[in-house]
């Protein structure tokens, strides 16, 4: 497949509305991002017919460069990161609509230089005026970046052309920090320009949460206490901090997973069915569900939350230092790895139902994964056989590294004796479906480009977040750990995080590789 100057690939039907004629401006165009991520996603929209023939990528970086270099430059990282079979005649198409701009963020004439390349950018790819900004940028820099691009007038919409800015996370350290991030960008910026990126959304099983509860009728009258025991939310890696350590020990596992990833995860589950699928329709109900969470005191804190943090030990055979022993970190740092807790929603559908959620490093298997536990049935039934007890069924919720759906279920073992086995049934995306090349990225960069901002986060979502994390963090800073590091890498953390559910009678469902 190839695409020319004078023809752009055909509108496909069966795969989507190609996106608007647009210019996509990326400050941090030479960073890791960039060159993994944001690049094969915009090649793989191209080849899925979703990308506009009239395109152009603007890229802005500290790097002395030419176009052309960096062209020469993102050409050799694609061939190392692209996520399928490259088409030449494709990629050549693409390349020529790669621009460099080089200069600091925190130069004002980098914005004068950008609107003026912007202009030739237009008559040269007939981009329509259209222009989204990527901050691929430390955190530090949104608020003068956006500050300064509606100076020079590059967020204004005029004449039917919009203007919109996506905005990595983390969205702020705290509820304070965010707050005055968005106080900052709406005094520039409507709300209806950001868009708060979360790449988790991006993947087909977290978008799929919604099609399979609101579709299969099924499981929508089930969906609720009366059938529901509890909900488990795992997001479970086997890497340390790598050569994120200065950066990670800031953050840690809370700040860095819990308010964005976990949160949203935790609404799809459990919102109620939006009027339609239109962005604010669904993002209300989110925020209804984020509000709903019972917040903590300072006694929760100590009782329904775990933190922890990894020592040496074996991941995948390999022997691996201690957090403390990763480059960055302080060797005697109190910044968790492990996150666990109890979560209750204060609402008619789940009142009385726990939410366990849990994240960390260097942990046995790296698997995201959500478990959805029914309610026993009544055992009088098996009282007088050989059946000890009933397990609950589970539907799971894989996300990652391998998307799709599993159900488990007792059935009868073959014999003359009643007993139970249980079984999976196990549905695969790539089974049923085909693999498309994907970095996560395509979706949410393709809406951005269409004006739907449904998977991206509203300015209250992210405030009613930190909110919730806001009593750990208090709490945790005014008592620092004493027993860190607490779990050995390899292990599914600390044995306080299996106790949690323990005292409810519970158990984790740890997903093996």
């Amino acid at each position: 497949m190839a695409l020319t100057e004078t023809a752009s690939a055909p509108a496909n039907p069966k795969v989507g509305r190609t996106a608007d004629p647009c210019v996509m401006v990326i400050f941090g165009v030479t960073g890791d991002l960039t060159r993994r991520k944001l690049i094969p996603a915009l090649y793989n929209l191209a080849s899925q017919h979703l990308l506009s023939r009239e395109f152009a990528v603007v890229g802005i970086g500290r790097n002395p460069m030419t176009t052309e270099e960096a062209r020469q430059k993102l050409s050799e990282d694609f061939k190392q990161f692209a996520t399928g079979p490259v088409d030449p005649d494709l990629w050549e198409w693409f390349s020529r609509r790669l621009h460099y701009l080089p200069g600091n963020f925190d130069d004002p004439k980098i914005y004068n230089q950008l609107k003026e390349t912007l202009e030739k950018v237009e008559k040269d790819h007939g981009t329509h005026g259209n222009v989204f900004f990527y901050l691929a940028t430390a955190p530090d820099y949104f608020c003068d970046i956006v500050r300064s691009l509606a100076n020079v007038g590059l967020m204004k919409e005029e004449n039917g052309h919009w203007r919109r800015v996506i905005i990595e996370k983390p969205f702020g350290h705290d509820l304070d920090s965010a707050r005055a991030l968005n106080q900052h960008l709406l005094k520039v910026v409507s709300e209806n320009q950001i868009y708060r990126i979360d790449h988790y959304l991006g993947k087909e099983t977290v978008q799929n949460i919604l099609a399979f509860r609101f579709a299969n009728g099924i499981f929508e009258p089930i969906w609720n206490r009366r059938y529901i025991d509890n909900v488990q939310i795992s997001v479970a890696e086997t890497v340390g901090v790598e050569k994120r350590g200065d950066y990670y020990d800031k953050a840690g596992a809370l700040r860095d997973m819990v308010p964005n990833h976990i949160m949203q995860l935790i609404t799809l589950t459990a919102m109620e069915p939006p009027i339609s699928f239109e962005a604010n329709a669904v993002r209300d109900e989110q925020a209804k569900i984020l509000h709903a969470i019972q917040p903590f005191s300072s006694e929760d804190v100590l009782s329904k939350t775990i933190r922890g943090q990894y020592g040496e030990g074996t991941v995948d055979g390999q022997r691996v230092p201690a957090y403390r022993a990763e480059p960055g970190v302080p060797p005697d740092s109190k910044t968790e790895t492990f996150v666990a807790m109890k979560l209750l929603i204060d609402n008619w559908r789940w009142a009385g139902v726990p939410f366990f959620l849990r994240t960390g490093k260097r942990l046995p298997s790296r698997s995201t994964h959500i478990v959805i536990e029914f309610r026993r049935a009544p055992f009088v039934l098996f009282r007088e056989t050989q059946v000890d007890d009933l397990t609950p069924n589970q539907l799971i919720m894989h996300i990652q590294p391998e998307e799709g759906i599993s159900l488990r279920f007792a059935a009868k073992t073959p014999g003359p004796a009643m007993r139970l086995g249980e079984v999976d049934m196990d549905f695969n995306y790539a089974d049923y479906f085909g693999q498309t090349p994907s970095t996560g990225y395509e979706r949410l960069l393709h809406d951005c480009m269409i004006g739907d901002p449904t998977l991206f986060q509203r300015a209250d979502m992210v405030e009613a977040g930190w909110s919730i994390v806001t009593p750990m963090l208090d709490v945790w800073k005014a008592l620092p750990p004493r027993n860190f590091p607490n779990y050995p890498a390899g292990k599914w953390g600390p044995k306080e995080a299996d106790e949690l559910l323990e005292r409810d009678g519970r158990s984790w469902r740890n997903i093996e590789k």
